[in-house]
């Protein structure tokens, strides 16, 4: 196999640069896939900066892309040269342990992720295990694809996971790049939908995307007029919130599901989890046949995130605009390394 041409880092905080790789010999269940597109995401950012620690460098940051498949190892499977695929955060699983086998295999003990111990998709090529090169459906928009296979799945397997109805009342805290997806998901899975934000000025924006009622966190009139009423509420961000506030807006045996990276404990009220039967918990994004699950939904129901598009070797203007929260809603970038 040829050369790899990526942008990488050198060390935490530093900026992207011109960087090449030998991936050597193709594996045999590996795909190779020529990159056309891939999305930014805010964990792109932290393992960047090493905000969580373990971050190697090198590093080759990208795991929301979309391309060609380039080339096949012998024991592929599902997947043809010349077809269109899409990588997100995950990139291998071992395919016989428990949960691969019971198909969570994002859930495997010894998952490969895209940009964790290995280089990444800010990349002419990047390379995974064939499960987890997922079919990009024709109507679906190649442009904006890249953002459904992190952020999209992210959102749209707890609907899976938890057999949310579309009888349910659904609260989505955040309208960011997790939840103007989550938003949209929500709404078409029928469900009636509130949107929690801190901005105002996204008020329309929340409902254009599908919020049925808005409500402003910074007031505790409108808090407390929901206390009780919803099934299920998505937990999008990463900052630390009144979570107290959140467990009085659930109904009884309702659900606060976290998919956004806080950093800090979250405090739960007993006395709520015994007499209303509430619950807390969380997922991290999706196995292959959730992701392809979300692709046919998008398809289907016209599912797509609001982008910015910038050219790939303009990666570091990108990440400083995702870094200062102007990003509007997920950053796209388009392949020009030669």
């Amino acid at each position: 196999m040829s050369e790899i041409r990526a942008l990488a880092a050198q060390q935490a905080h530093g900026k992207l640069e011109p960087f090449s790789y030998d991936p050597g010999p193709l594996g045999d269940e590996q795909v190779e896939i020529d990159v056309q597109y891939c999305g930014i995401c805010h964990s792109d950012l932290s393992m960047l900066n090493n905000d969580w620690g373990f971050t190697r460098y090198p590093f080759v940051p990208g795991h929301e892309a979309v391309g060609i498949v380039r080339a096949v190892g012998r024991a592929a499977k599902n997947v043809s040269v010349g077809q269109t695929v899409g990588l997100g955060w995950n990139s291998g699983s071992c395919m016989y342990c428990t949960q691969c086998l019971g198909g969570d295999h994002n859930m495997c003990r010894t998952l490969e992720q895209t940009i964790i111990g290995r280089h990444g998709a800010f990349a002419t090529q990047v390379r995974c295990h064939w499960v987890w090169a997922t079919p990009i459906p024709e109507s679906v928009d190649l442009t904006s694809a890249g953002p459904l296979l992190c952020g999209g799945i992210t959102v749209f397997n707890p609907l899976i996971q938890y057999n949310v109805s579309p009888t349910k009342r659904v609260g989505v805290i955040g309208i960011g790049g997790l939840g103007h997806l989550a938003l949209q998901f929500a709404n078409k899975w029928g469900c009636d939908v509130t949107a929690f934000t801190s901005s105002a000025n996204k008020a329309d924006e929340a409902r254009s995307m599908g919020a049925h009622h808005v409500v402003n966190t910074h007031s505790a009139d409108e808090l407390g007029k929901i206390a009780g009423s919803l099934d299920f509420i998505i937990s999008t961000v990463s900052a630390t919130l009144d979570w107290a506030a959140y467990f009085k807006a659930l109904a009884p045996k309702g659900r606060l599901h976290i998919v956004g990276a806080v950093a800090e404990p979250i405090p739960v009220s007993v006395a709520a989890l015994l007499f209303e039967q509430t619950s807390i918990g969380g997922t991290p994004s999706g196995a292959p046949g959730t992701v392809i699950k979300m692709l046919d939904f998008c398809a289907r129901h016209g599912v797509r995130p609001v982008i910015e598009e910038f050219p790939m070797t303009q990666a570091n203007e990108a990440l400083a605009r995702l870094e200062a929260g102007k990003a509007r809603y997920r950053i796209v970038l388009k392949n020009d390394l030669n």
